[in-house]
Parts: C-alpha cells; sequence; structure tokens
C-alpha cells in the first residue's frame, strides 16, 4: 500500500487526540468540513473505520487506538526536533501556548512575560484563561497553571508564586444595617458571590481555615460569576460578601473600599505551580520562559 500522507496522518492524532472535529480543525488551521473529508479519505485508504462519529463527541475504534499509539509518540518526537533546530538560529523562536487562571496570568505570568518578548521579539506566547483542569496534551498547549504541585505523575510542577492567602471581604455598604459575621456558619445568611466552576458546572466552596481547622461552607447570594475580576468588582459595589486572593484586594482593604470578614479564618494555599509534561527535548523558546517564571521560593 502507498505512504499514507502525513498531513491527514496528523490530522488524524489532532482529533484522536481532541475527541473533536472542530476542536481539532481550530488547531490545525483547517475548516471542519475540509478536516472531516480527510479523516473519510484516510479511512477509505486505510479500508477501516477509525474514527466513532456521533453528534456530540468523536471517540477511537480499536484500530484507531492501535494507530493512535504508534504515531502520537513519533509526531511528539517530530515536533521536538524542529523545535531544536531553532536553537541553531541567532535568537531563539517559536511559540508557547500556556492556559492558566486570569489572577495567575495577571499578577504572576504576565509581569514576567512581557519584559521576555521584548527581548525576544521572535518568541511568541498565547495565553488561554480557563479555570478547569485542561488537558494540556489534548489541547496542545505546552504547559498549564494550577495551584499546588499534585499532579499527574508524567507531568512536571515548576513552582512560580509563593503561597497564596484567600481574603473574605466586602464593601462597607453591604454591612450597612446588617452585623457582620462572627463564624463561618454565620455566612449562610449572608448574600455572598459565588463562583462557578467549568467542571460540571458546580459553584465553588468556600473552604476556610484556622489553628489546623478545616469548614466548607455553601454560601448563597444574588451574583454568580465564573471570573476572579468580576467577584472584585461585585463586592466593591456591595453586593455581598466574597472570597479573593489577598494580594488582589490588599490595596482596597487599606484604602476602606472593603472590609475583612472573619479574617482569623482565611486559608492559605499552596502557590501556582506552571506543569507540563515529561519531554526528552525542551525548546529553546519553552526553556527561556520557563527559566522567566519560575521561582524560588520556600515551601
Amino acid at each position: 500500500m502507498a505512504r499514507e500522507n502525513l498531513a491527514d496522518l496528523q490530522a488524524f492524532v489532532a482529533v484522536a487526540q481532541a475527541r473533536s472535529f472542530t476542536r481539532a480543525a481550530a488547531q490545525l488551521g483547517l475548516s471542519r468540513s475540509a478536516l472531516s473529508h480527510a479523516m473519510t479519505g484516510l479511512e477509505a485508504r486505510l479500508g477501516m473505520r477509525l474514527l466513532t462519529r456521533t453528534t456530540r463527541s468523536v471517540s477511537v475504534t480499536d484500530a484507531g487506538a492501535r494507530l493512535l499509539a504508534v504515531l502520537s509518540p513519533r509526531f511528539e518526537d517530530i515536533a521536538a526536533e524542529l523545535a531544536q533546530l531553532s536553537a541553531l538560529r541567532d535568537k531563539p523562536a517559536g511559540t508557547v501556548r500556556i492556559t492558566a487562571h486570569d489572577h495567575a496570568i495577571k499578577t504572576v505570568l504576565w509581569p514576567r512575560l512581557a519584559p521576555l518578548l521584548r527581548e525576544y521579539p521572535d518568541i511568541r506566547v498565547e495565553l488561554s484563561v480557563d479555570y478547569g483542569l485542561t488537558d494540556i496534551v489534548a489541547e496542545r498547549f505546552d504547559a498549564g497553571v494550577r495551584s499546588g504541585d499534585s499532579l499527574n505523575k508524567d507531568m512536571i510542577a515548576v513552582r512560580i508564586s509563593p503561597d497564596l492567602r484567600v481574603a473574605i471581604v466586602a464593601a462597607p455598604s453591604y454591612f450597612e444595617g446588617r452585623a457582620a459575621p462572627s463564624s463561618p456558619k454565620d455566612l449562610v445568611h449572608h448574600r455572598c458571590i459565588n463562583l462557578r466552576l467549568p467542571t460540571a458546572g458546580g459553584l465553588y466552596a468556600w473552604e476556610l481555615q484556622k489553628d489546623g481547622e478545616t469548614v466548607e461552607v455553601r454560601v448563597d447570594g444574588q451574583v454568580t460569576v465564573n471570573n476572579t475580576y468580576l467577584k472584585l468588582d461585585a463586592a466593591l459595589d456591595g453586593l455581598g460578601l466574597c472570597t479573593l486572593p489577598h494580594d488582589l484586594v490588599e490595596a482596597h482593604l487599606q484604602a476602606g473600599r472593603l472590609v475583612p470578614v472573619l479574617p482569623d479564618w482565611w486559608p492559605t494555599f499552596p502557590g501556582y505551580h506552571l506543569y507540563f509534561p515529561h519531554r526528552r527535548q525542551m525548546s529553546p523558546a519553552f526553556a527561556l520562559v520557563l527559566e522567566a517564571v519560575r521561582v524560588q521560593v520556600r515551601g
């Protein structure tokens, strides 16, 4: 049988990993119809079904899974070798894609990446805001950011921030005619600003800590958002109590625009970590990004 078109095989890997023609087409810069046509042609030439298509998802057949297991590491090796070739250039070049929480991007990544990008104009960075636990391999990201270093064994985690303290705050106007809560159980009697998580569409449960004791509280209120900075705006507008990173509200607390609530119960969480797959070779562009965001802190 004639050698298969490498582009079609690469497209198959993208579809199989993304489990979606739409996402794979976006990654490859193709139209969904062109990608579907290419996969139909590949299956016809091989004489077997590689993908099972439904109206909502795409999955691999047994034959598709076998082909994916063979192709995926080889394409990864090719990509790594091509990235290494850029080291022969006078200046490092390439694109680094990172998915992260908006707070991590604004307070940690961007302040360190902006100088790097000015120094290395041939390096490109794509930052994607995501509150979920993104599969960075399937979504073709080079790295992701999350709080803590508890990751799958095939991932490397590098600390990029100190531990994170979370504050509970409210605008002074919120407490006009209301008594401030004196314990976590009082929170259920207050209007609280909720954060909706992408995972199963659930609401974030407030985790509070004091003297080694951890309490989880489900709160309610008028406002639910999926963005840290919208939570801050809602709190400043007096629409309820809110949990936010302490560094984000510190200036507002000092200026009196916000007041602390239950400060003895403010929890501390492990700092942000950049995580990425174990790889035999690291592109020069990614190595520079990693060095720029890495921070040496204790604990």
